[in-house]
């Protein structure tokens, strides 16, 4: 599977990610099937954002709203790992929820990699994906 993302969506990202290097930053992929859209950086409340991500559920609550108003759906969420590994961690899959969202996951130095939760692959719930960077 080929996801497709603008240029300024991920850059924005990147940015977001390159911002906070000591913690791990999060936000929401918005859009369709095989397209993200937009993001929407979120706050990470987590315990310890060093090692860990949560998004604000307030975030994910308004994004889930929006999208029955008619915007964009929730089709996953992004988060960095500071290390700068841009593979989910068994933490990452012990966590992730049997929804088949995308993952996209970045360093702050700009490496990132989309993924898309499920069965089988990495951890036995991680499958690589295609990710194709268009202009707007």
């Amino acid at each position: 599977m080929t996801v497709h993302i603008s240029r300024a969506a991920l850059e924005r990202v990147l940015a977001h990610a390159a911002a906070h290097p000591g913690q791990e930053v999060c936000g929401l992929l918005l859009g369709g099937e095989a397209r993200i859209e937009e993001t929407q950086p979120a706050a990470n409340v987590a315990q310890d954002a060093a090692r860990r991500f949560e998004l604000d559920p307030t975030a994910l609550i308004a994004a889930h709203r929006a999208a029955r108003a008619g915007g964009p759906s929730v089709i996953g969420h992004y988060h960095s790992h500071p290390g700068g590994d841009v593979e989910p961690s068994s933490c990452d899959a012990a966590e992730a929820p049997a929804d088949r969202a995308l993952w996209l996951i970045c360093a702050p130095d700009g490496g990132h990699a989309l993924w898309r939760e499920g069965t089988g692959g990495l951890h036995g719930r991680f499958t690589l994906c295609a990710l194709e960077v268009c202009e707007p």
